[in-house]
């Protein structure tokens, strides 16, 4: 008959690939069952009251129609809505198309199963496929995996989460409507079982078999399937494990799938005893607690507590004497086992023939080890008991007893056996690829000795005292031929022959008295060891090697490990070499992959490098999470050293007496210092020891591995220094920013100098790494604060500063900042509001307006470049280009609503518009025209002041920034510098004679060259803030002659003073000219150059009008309102380095030679 597995077996290859996909499909779902979105949850009371009207459970089917109609009738519900999902749409249809494959591997084992009973596999029927061996295990494994899918969706993405995200799917995708679409029954399918995984939560009435029987599948197939797990052995498992108080461990898999399976016919469970009674003392005569899939564990005094027939069969194997006669046989057999491992691996024990001539007792002994390990693990641990079930603690402290339990013993045996498992499979790896070279060099030997003997028989070799011997001469040429002849393909035979071979040789030595002659009985005793050696060799199986495959699955292991994390990082703190040996347990632990890869595998499926990509990455995950202690350490230990370096080493200067050189020896802390070095040093060796090793299909370097690690705790450490030394207190008076500062730097400068210590002792790059980890650190941070300002948000898993090995931590935000630097931005926002102070452009320092006391200068910006690094600067420069967008995004909204929607400011601009046209004119009675216009508007200039103020402040803050980032990259890196600046100029020099001539080259559309420049230009601070274009906008009405008017309704709160320029004139109506020039000229730019142009149009006819209006009138002083609006004019020129010429287009320059005289 043709093999089940064939290719050209459309039957076997059709169900291989849907156990296949099943396999992957359980993957997939683990894998986003840790990037469920949090939002999704809702759980706080922020996130229900911010997103509780968008996202909906399945109750939005009930009436699509109402809850939409709800949405549209609040635009700000649709902007989030829209938001949402911008934001949440690809991971919402990943798991979509995850839940969908659920479906449809349900639907296509259905179709197969039909296809199966209407004859379409010619000579196939669901009993011959049974019959089959692989067919058999095939159908089994169908409808466990599904059951386990269910069980995995269930317990990982609880059901309101499920139907969330199905809802949002349904109305953000367009793919839903598509006629292949079969939503609803996916929806079926996947509704609420109301289970929930929390500790303590009531299992739902009917779970899971009701959940089980969403989709029906064809009865006769599970009685039959239920039927060959019950009365087979489908794995041919019980040939590895002899015994027959091994014979629950060997059917352990199958007992697993038969657990499952058995909720898809729940009557057998509530009803069948016999049945019932059958199955326990098969699967479950001396254990309760099981493995399911991948180390997913299930207590059956627990799941089964509902259904009579299955409790009542279960009660045997509950019995508190049984309980207690496996708890004590478990404890005897592995004091037992762990003394004879322990023999087992001194050094020097596990010789070649040692191994050969004990190959049963070696495997007596792995699988005694591994029942034991198998079975404590499973029913001493946490996650298989209630702590809420009086019974199942009851039995569990039971057992704790009766095993004399104690994890460290359980885990100490766990390693040595892995070791010795490690040891023994790679001596068979050896011995097996030498097999047939060792026999044949045996064989050679024997027949070589055979041949030399003969001819000392001859007579013609003279040996002393040896009689000529015909006889004997022929009977051993015989022999040499038999040894030749012997054949190592047949080896059956060849053993038996060998055998009687090695008795002729005894018999000969004893009927021809060959003893008296020492060399012939030498040569006799050598061609039989020979021979032994044969027939050891020949008996090096591949069959071991496969029993020791099944015997040492730890796949039951996959999550209980982990509570044995404690143990292992204890064992390395104490012994760093530890790691050597649990470097067998984490091989032992990656053949766990074996059991989901292996019908991917078989069917050349593409999910096959994904699948093993995910278990593998989770496994080495765990390997990097055990190893980390090492790091730890060595962080504690650098601690330490930077304590006794900075505080108690005395530094030795460079000429010294000899009579105080005593004094600096100091040698307890620099004996105390050396002893840390060393300890770091030791821990290096002992992560290095590990040797590079594949770990499922990922290779793991240990060098690669410590830096990780060490990047890693530099990462945590750091993090939280910064998260704890940058939050301050807003009541504080002065300001804790300084301080804080100085504080938060002397802790980076120990991190920094220790760092520099270490590197050597661990060879590593100290100064790289600690760049590139604080750079990361920033700019994560940055890009989290900046996610605030965004539609689309950028999520952790789409971050380029993430990463999934060297995690930078999340913190609890502690005000409406979310990370440290928007806590330090919006601080010196705080202490340099313009409404408070008053910033001095010659001193670049700010005032309190109150007081006249210094607030802050320039200094602070070179605090936080020693604190934060160019990062930190340039960072903080990004940050506050966000803001300035929301700011003026905030201005152009309130522009629309207070000015563009109001009759009476609008009636009141047309009317002035009118009175000062055309604007080269002189106005007629223009004190009287202007100040009647600021009256009419006086209403709407407080929130446009307090906006353009903000934004005029933020530039400030750019500008020192940039003068702050330009000098010490001119300092630090003088040639970056330079390179940079002639490189910027070379570029505006092309692009500006690509203007005056369209053929000279230009950088196209798919060119990066000017984006990237820009990122260099503006982390070497070599830009001018103020020229940047930060949002589009759209015409304005009245846009230039509301500003006029804002500025000189803003003048009479303004006055000159000589040393300071202009200053506010009462405290009580603050007004700072710095921020206020500064902003308007921001807002200018954002528009097109024409509005500037009218707005020093107006401002000039403002100066010629009032001065004209004063001549005529006799003034002769020239008034504050036009002193003011001249320096506004000197300002704007002098910022935007415009030429001079530019304002005296508007205002003769006799004024401005004249009121400099007045001034």
């Amino acid at each position: 008959m043709l093999d089940f597995l064939a290719e050209n077996n459309l039957c076997g290859q059709a169900i291989l690939r849907i156990v296949s996909c099943g396999n992957a499909i359980i993957a997939e779902l683990l894998r986003l069952s840790e990037f469920i979105p949090a939002v999704f949850r809702l759980k706080d009371r922020a996130d229900q009251q911010k997103y509780g009207d968008i996202i909906f459970d399945f109750s939005y089917f009930k009436g699509p129609e109402l809850w939409e109609s709800k949405l549209e009738a609040k635009p700000e519900l649709q902007d989030l809505d829209e938001e949402f999902r911008e934001n949440n749409i690809e991971i919402v249809t990943r798991f979509y198309l995850a839940f969908q494959s659920v479906h449809k591997y349900i639907v296509d084992l259905n179709r197969y199963l039909d296809d199966l009973n209407e004859g379409v596999y010619i000579q196939q029927t669901l009993e011959t496929v049974l019959l089959n061996e692989d067919g058999k295990q095939l159908l089994c494994e169908a409808l466990y995996l599904y059951g386990v899918m269910l069980l995995v969706i269930d317990q990982k993405i609880e059901g309101e989460i499920r139907e969330r995200m199905l809802v949002s799917y349904y109305r953000y995708s367009a793919a839903r409507s598509s006629a292949d679409s079969n939503m609803d029954d996916i929806c079926k399918l996947l509704r609420s079982t109301g289970y929930s995984s929390q500790p303590g939560a009531k299992r739902p009435p009917n779970y899971p078999e009701s959940y089980f029987q969403r989709v029906p599948i064809n009865e006769t197939f599970i009685s039959m399937v239920i039927g060959r797990l019950r009365s087979d052995d489908i794995y041919n498992q019980v040939s590895a494990y002899p015994l027959p108080e091994h014979r629950s461990t060997a059917l352990a898999n199958q007992a697993a799938m038969l657990y499952v399976i058995l909720y898809f016919e729940p009557s057998i469970l509530h009803t069948h005893q016999a049945k019932m009674r059958e199955i326990v003392d098969k699967y479950f005569p001396d254990n309760w607690v099981i493995s399911i899939y991948m180390g997913i564990t299930v207590n059956l005094a627990d799941a089964w507590e509902p259904y009579k027939a299955a409790k009542t069969a279960l009660n045997n194997t509950l019995d508190l004497s049984n309980v207690r006669e496996q708890a004590s046989r478990y404890a005897t057999v592995s004091e037992r086992v762990h003394t004879q491992v322990q023999q087992f691996l001194k050094e020097g024990y596990l010789r070649e023939e040692m191994v050969l001539d004990n190959i049963p007792r070696l495997l007596n002994c792995l699988r005694d080890c591994n029942v034991a390990i198998r079975w404590l693990m499973l029913h001493t641990a946490d996650s298989a008991c209630d702590p809420n079930n009086k019974r199942l603690r009851q039995i569990k402290d039971q057992i704790l007893t009766d095993s004399r339990y104690n994890p460290k013993i359980l885990f100490q045996l766990l390693l040595d056996t892995a070791q010795f498992e490690f040891i023994l499979k790679e001596m068979f790896k050896q011995m097996l690829s030498e097999k047939q070279a060792k026999w044949e060099h045996y064989k050679k030997e024997g027949s070589e000795r055979m041949t030399e003997l003969a001819d000392v028989f001859s007579g013609v070799k003279p040996l002393t005292r040896v009689e000529k011997n015909e006889n004997l001469q022929a009977w051993f040429r015989e022999i040499s031929k038999q040894i030749l002849s012997l054949n190592y393909d047949d080896s059956t035979a060849a053993g038996r022959k060998t055998v009687q071979l090695i008795q002729a040789l005894e018999e000969v030595q004893e009927f021809h008295q060959l003893e008296s002659n020492l060399q012939v009985c030498q040569f006799l005793a050598d061609t039989r060891k020979f021979l032994h050696q044969m027939i050891r060799t020949i008996n090096i199986k591949e069959e071991v090697l496969i029993t020791m495959q099944i015997v040492g699955d730890l796949s039951f292991a996959w999550q209980l490990i982990d509570s044995f994390t404690s143990i292992m990082q204890e064992s390395i703190r104490v012994n760093p070499s530890m790691v050597t040996k649990l470097r067998a347990t984490f091989l032992k632990l990656a053949s766990a992959l074996d059991l989901p890869l292996l019908r991917i595998n078989q069917a050349n499926s593409p999910d096959l490098l994904s699948v093993s990509q995910y278990y593998s990455g989770e496994l080495v995950s765990y390997v990097r999470k055990v190893l980390q202690i090492i790091p730890e350490s060595m962080f504690t230990s650098l601690l330490k050293i930077i304590k006794l370096q900075t505080h108690d080493i005395i530094e030795v200067p460079t000429r010294l007496d000899k009579d105080k050189l005593r004094d600096y020896a100091q040698l307890s802390p620099r004996y105390e210092v050396a002893k840390l070095t060393h300890a770091i040093s030791i821990f290096t060796e002992g992560i290095l020891m590990m040797k590079t090793t594949l770990v499922g299909i990922i290779k793991v370097d240990p060098k690669q591995l410590l830096e990780d690690g060490i990047r890693k705790e530099l990462v945590k450490r750091v993090a939280f220094a910064l998260h704890r030394g940058l939050i301050f207190n807003p009541r504080a008076k002065p300001s804790e920013l300084m301080p804080k500062l100085k504080e938060l730097g002397a802790t980076m400068d120990g991190f920094h100098r220790s760092f520099e210590y270490i590197q050597d002792y661990v060879n590593i790059y100290g100064l790289k790494i600690w760049q590139e980890e604080v750079s990361r650190i920033i700019n994560y941070n940055v890009e989290q604060e900046c996610n605030n300002f965004l539609r689309t948000k950028i999520q952790d898993w789409q971050s380029m500063y993430q990463s999934t090995h060297i995690p930078i931590p999340k913190f609890t935000p502690v005000d409406e900042s979310v990370t440290f630097i928007g806590r330090l931005c919006r601080e010196i926002l705080r202490i340099t509001d313009p409404k408070m102070t008053c910033h001095i452009d010659q001193l670049n320092t700010w005032y309190d307006m109150k007081t006249h006391q210094e607030v802050t200068s320039s200094r602070l910006f070179s605090e936080i470049q020693t604190t934060l690094g160019t990062f930190g600067l340039n960072g903080l420069d990004r940050l506050l280009c966000f803001m300035i967008v929301k700011e003026l995004q905030n201005f152009l909204s309130m522009f629309q609503k207070i000015i563009l929607r109001d009759r009476t400011v609008q009636d009141t601009l047309k009317t002035l518009m009118n009175a000062v046209s055309p604007l080269k004119s002189i106005v007629a009675n223009s004190n009287k025209i202007y100040f009647s216009a600021v009256a009419k508007t006086q209403k709407i200039w407080t929130t446009y002041l307090e906006a353009i103020m903000k934004v005029g402040q933020m530039q400030i803050l750019r500008q020192q920034i940039a003068n702050e980032l330009n000098y010490s990259c001119r300092f630090d890196s003088k040639h970056l510098a330079a390179a940079l600046e002639n490189l910027n100029k070379a570029l505006l020099a092309d692009i500006e004679a690509h203007y005056q001539d369209p053929s000279l080259p230009y950088p196209k559309e798919d060119n990066t060259l000017l984006y990237e420049i820009t990122a260099y230009l503006e982390a070497a601070g070599i830009h001018n803030p103020l020229n940047k274009i930060y949002i589009t906008t759209k015409r304005l009405p009245y846009f230039p002659i509301v500003n006029f008017l804002f500025l000189i309704a803003q003048l009479p709160k303004l006055q000159y003073s000589k040393n300071l320029g202009m200053v506010c004139r009462k405290p009580a109506d603050p007004v700072d000219w710095p921020p206020l020039v500064l902003g308007l000229l921001t807002l200018l730019k954002q528009f097109h150059s024409r509005y500037t142009e009218q707005f020093l149009a107006l401002i000039g006819q403002f100066i010629r009008s009032t001065v004209e209006q004063c001549t005529s009138q006799k003034m002769p002083e020239m008034p504050a309102d036009v002193v003011g609006a001249l320096l506004f004019l000197e300002d704007y020129v002098r910022y935007t380095k415009l030429p001079r010429r530019v304002a005296e287009a508007h205002v003769p320059n006799f004024i401005f030679d004249e009121f400099r005289t007045v001034l």
